[in-house]
């Protein structure tokens, strides 16, 4: 674990963002949530959404939905709270002034990535919500909850969304992929974390979760090699998750094949790339990296449980 660590550690210090230097350094090195708050801020926009490619995968410097969800999943990595954080509420102000929204879903793609460097699969022709997909809408309607003031305005669209969402989900026959998955598991956790779990049948919802998690993992495990699949990664990284106890041969698994898998350089391959964009691609991919080398590091250390 120490060589693959040492490794890891190398990489990123060659190679990271400031921002992911500094989630390193929190997690690993008894850096401070200070340091990897003010690296997220150079991010925001004055609209309180984030930009400027902090969603590697686009460079679109404009607020979007999908740059902003990014925001709120590296404060969840850090367990930072404080409502009262010009962070939060710039999200706050951003998901209550109405843009990038249509009434029930913030657009999951906007026509101005269109004028950057970027994915295949974040052009768009219009402004969209992808079919109605809840992704990223179900998990910042799940942050309202959490951090919105309740007597607001917004605290009541948070409400309304959270209902319509937990509605579709339910009575849906459709498996949701994984990247719309982990926002209704965000929503759950941010009501829970809010009190406000009484928005919805908690057992139901659970027990849908679950359902759908397990079926969204990737089994055949000769596919992790070449293909773009789900990982238990993607839904959870400890044992105390409810995700665990039905996919615990899977996530044990999934680290042997991080330990293996490591790169000489002390990376993970990238299982997808662009086409276009070739030069910023080959950056991108770096930042990429260096959030994949974060992710299986906390992973390891906390299914395998050391220090």
């Amino acid at each position: 674990m120490e060589h693959i660590y040492q490794k890891a550690r190398g990489f990123i210090y060659r190679n990271a963002r400031p921002l992911d230097l500094a989630r390193w350094q929190y997690h690993f090195e008894n850096g401070s949530k200070e340091a990897v708050l003010n690296a997220l801020s150079y991010y925001q926009n004055e609209d309180g959404g984030f930009g400027h490619a902090l969603e590697a995968d686009s460079w679109n410097p404009y607020s979007s939905p999908i740059q902003t969800w990014v925001a709120t999943e590296i404060l969840r990595e850090i367990n930072f709270t404080d409502s009262s954080h010009k962070i939060i509420i710039g999200i706050l102000n951003y998901l209550s002034s109405g843009k990038d929204f249509e009434g029930h879903f913030w657009y999951n793609t906007v026509k101005t990535n269109n004028d950057y460097p970027h994915a295949p699969w974040w052009h768009t022709e219009s402004n969209s919500t992808c079919h109605n997909d809840y992704n990223p809408t179900a998990c910042l309607a799940g942050f309202i909850i959490r951090f919105a003031n309740k007597d607001s305005e917004l605290f009541n669209l948070g409400c309304r969304i959270v209902k319509e969402a937990f509605d579709q989900l339910i009575n849906s026959q459709r498996q949701n992929d994984m990247h719309t998955l982990l926002c209704f598991i965000r929503m759950m956790e941010y009501c829970e974390e809010s009190g406000e779990a009484n928005l919805f049948d908690h057992s139901v919802l659970k027990n849908k979760l679950q359902e759908q998690v397990k079926a969204n993992i990737t089994h055949n495990t000769e596919e992790w090699e070449t293909s773009y699949i789900c990982k238990p990664s993607q839904f959870f990284n400890t044992k105390d998750s409810i995700f665990y106890d039905d996919n615990k041969e899977i996530a044990n698994f999934e680290c042997s094949y991080i330990i293996n898998t490591q790169l000489e350089d002390g990376s993970w391959n990238i299982p997808w790339e662009w086409g276009d964009f070739p030069e910023q691609w080959s950056i991108s991919k770096n930042w990429w990296k260096s959030n994949v080398i974060i992710l299986n590091l906390l992973y390891l250390i906390k299914i395998l449980e050391v220090k």
